[in-house]
This record gives structure tokens, sequence and C-alpha cells, in this order.
């Protein structure tokens, strides 16, 4: 299995979010429970920027896809 080219912290820098881990913790907390229904990108706390990347990497599969992925189920428990 290869290793990820990002870690979690970075997507929370590249969302222009505090990424240190109790500024994660904090953000996961204020924002779950998000309904199974929803994908990440149509949350409705996201930045119309921040929802368009999250939606252009699952669509293309792209660096961040597993971490937009891991991110979406965290907000969903």
């Amino acid at each position: 299995m290869e290793s990820p080219i990002h870690r979690f912290d970075e997507l929370f820098r590249q969302l222009g979010l505090p990424d240190d881990p109790a500024s994660i913790e904090a953000f996961l907390a204020a924002h779950r429970p998000q309904p199974n229904a929803l994908a990440v990108c149509e949350m409705p706390f996201w930045s119309t920027s921040q929802a368009t990347f999250l939606h252009e990497e699952v669509m293309k599969d792209g660096d961040w896809a597993e971490l937009v992925d891991e991110l979406g189920l965290l907000l969903r428990s």
C-alpha cells in the first residue's frame, strides 16, 4: 500500500483552516455529526472555494481525495 502524498493536517492548511491537532479536533467537534446523505463538499459550513476544492478533488480522484473522504467520515461520526 502506498503512503499518502499528503497528511490530514495539510488538508486543513489547504482549506485555509488552522491545522494544529487541537484546532482540527475543535473543528470536527463543532461540525459533527453531519447527515450521511451529504457529500463532504455539500456540508453547509464550507465557503464556496473550499466546497469547490473538495468536490474537484473527489471527482478527479486527485491527490487529496483519500483525505477528503476521511474528513467526510469523521464529520459524519
